[in-house]
C-alpha cells in the first residue's frame, strides 16, 4: 500500500479521547503525509487533518443506565460506520478510548481482517476485568498510557506498547501561575479555587449544583476567595447556567471561562474536580484537589460493586494511596466538599508534599507519546 493510498479510520467519543488521538495523529502525519484520516473525532483531531463524518458530541454519554435511552441511536451510528469501513477497508481502525462503542466495532472489523488498534487501554485493572476476553478478540494492538498496564495486557496475550501519557508532555513540569492569572484577569495574590464539574452533560446534571453550593460555603468562610469555572463549550455553559438558575444559585460570583481549563487549573490554589481525566491534569499541574463523583443511583449501585480497588481518582490510583480526598455519590455533599477544599487551602506544608508527589508522577508518565503511538500504528500496518 503506497503512502497516498493509506486510509486510517479513527473514533473518539469524548474530549479526552479527542486529545489523546490528536497526539497520535500529530505523530503519524509526518510519517504518512498523503494519508487520509477519517471517522468520528473532535476539534483537536480535526485540527490534525482528520475528517469527522459524525459530530463527536453525538456519541457522548455517561453512566450505565444513561446509555439505554440512546442505545438504538448509538448502535445505528456504529452499524453505519462498520458497513462503510468494511467496504472501504482502511489500513487500520484506531479506537480512541470510548470502549463501550469502540471495542464492539473493533471486534467486527478485526474479524473481517482489518487490523485494530485501541488507544487507550480500558481500565480493566479498576473494574470490569472480564472485558479482557473481548479485548483479546477485538484488538490487534493495545496502546497504554500508564506504566503498570503493559504487564496486564502482555500476560493476557494482547500485543501492547506503553507510550506514556500525552498530558505529561503538554503540561509544563513547573506551571506558570502568574501568567495563568494574568490571562484570566485574576489578581496575583488572590486565593483561587477552580471548580470543574465535568465536560459531559451528565456530569453537569449531577455535579453542577453541589459543586457551586460548595463554592458558596467556601466563600462564606472567606469572602475574598475567587472561583474559576472552565466550560468545555457553549452547550455545556448554557446547561450549567440553566442548572444554576433553577437552583437559585445564579448570583454566586463565579468566573466562568470558555475552554482554558489548563489556565484555570494553573491559576488555582486548590481544585474541586469531577472524577476523570481532569484529575490527572490537576495532578500534573501539581495542585491539591478534592475529587467528587455522582451518577444516577441505579448506575452507582452497580458500579460500586464492580470496582477492584479502593480508589477511583487517577492520582490516587497511580500513587496507590489516598493522596487526595475522594467524595463519592452520597458523600459528595456541598458541606463535605467545601470542608475538604478548605482543609487543603489551610495546609501549606501538605500542598508542598503533594506537589512533590505529583512531580514524581509527572516524570514517570513522560514519554514522546506522539512518536511512540505512531510507531506502534506503523508497525501494525506494515510501514515499520
Amino acid at each position: 500500500m503506497t503512502g497516498p493510498d493509506v486510509s486510517l479510520a479513527l473514533v473518539a467519543g469524548e474530549a479526552s479521547g479527542d486529545m489523546l488521538a490528536a497526539r497520535l495523529l500529530a505523530g503519524l502525519r509526518p510519517q504518512l503525509p498523503g494519508a487520509r484520516f477519517h471517522g468520528i473525532g473532535g476539534p483537536r483531531m480535526i485540527e490534525q487533518g482528520m475528517v469527522s463524518d459524525v459530530p463527536m458530541d453525538t456519541l457522548t454519554v455517561r453512566g450505565l443506565f444513561e446509555v439505554i435511552p440512546r442505545y438504538r441511536e448509538l448502535k445505528g451510528i456504529q452499524n453505519r460506520l462498520r458497513d462503510r469501513l468494511l467496504a472501504e477497508r482502511p489500513a487500520a481502525f484506531i479506537g480512541a478510548d470510548y470502549p463501550g462503542f469502540n471495542l464492539g466495532l473493533e471486534e467486527q472489523l478485526r474479524t473481517a481482517g482489518i487490523p485494530t488498534v485501541h488507544f487507550i487501554g480500558p481500565q480493566i485493572w479498576a473494574w470490569r476485568g472480564g472485558r479482557i476476553k473481548k479485548i483479546q478478540r477485538a484488538v490487534s494492538h493495545m496502546l497504554v498510557i500508564f506504566p503498570f498496564e503493559e504487564a496486564i495486557y502482555r500476560e493476557a496475550g494482547v500485543p501492547v506498547t506503553y507510550i506514556g501519557h500525552p498530558l505529561a508532555e503538554t503540561i509544563p513540569m513547573v506551571p506558570d501561575v502568574a501568567a495563568a492569572r494574568r490571562k484570566l484577569g485574576l489578581a496575583p495574590d488572590a486565593r483561587v479555587v477552580t471548580v470543574m464539574p465535568g465536560s459531559r452533560m451528565g456530569e453537569l446534571k449531577y455535579l453542577a449544583e453541589p459543586f457551586v453550593r460548595a463554592a458558596q460555603l467556601l466563600r462564606a468562610r472567606d469572602p475574598g476567595l475567587q472561583f474559576v469555572v472552565p466550560m468545555a463549550g457553549e452547550r455545556q455553559r448554557g446547561y450549567f447556567n440553566e442548572i444554576l438558575v433553577k437552583a437559585g444559585l445564579q448570583d454566586v460570583p463565579l468566573h466562568i471561562v470558555d475552554g482554558g481549563s489548563h489556565d484555570a487549573i494553573a491559576a488555582a490554589d486548590a481544585v474541586l474536580v469531577a472524577s476523570g481525566t481532569a484529575t490527572l491534569e490537576v495532578a500534573l499541574f501539581k495542585k491539591p484537589m478534592v475529587i467528587a463523583y455522582k451518577v444516577m443511583r441505579a448506575s452507582w449501585e452497580i458500579m460500586r460493586h464492580m470496582g477492584y480497588q479502593p480508589w477511583i481518582g487517577l492520582p490516587n490510583i497511580l500513587a496507590r494511596e489516598f493522596v487526595v480526598p475522594e467524595l463519592l455519590q452520597h458523600a459528595a455533599t456541598p458541606q463535605a466538599m467545601s470542608d475538604a477544599v478548605w482543609a487543603q487551602l489551610q495546609d501549606a506544608a501538605g500542598r508542598e508534599r503533594l506537589a512533590q508527589r505529583f512531580t514524581d508522577m509527572h516524570h514517570s508518565l513522560l514519554r514522546n507519546s506522539a512518536q511512540e503511538s505512531a510507531d506502534a500504528v506503523l508497525r501494525v500496518i506494515g510501514r515499520r
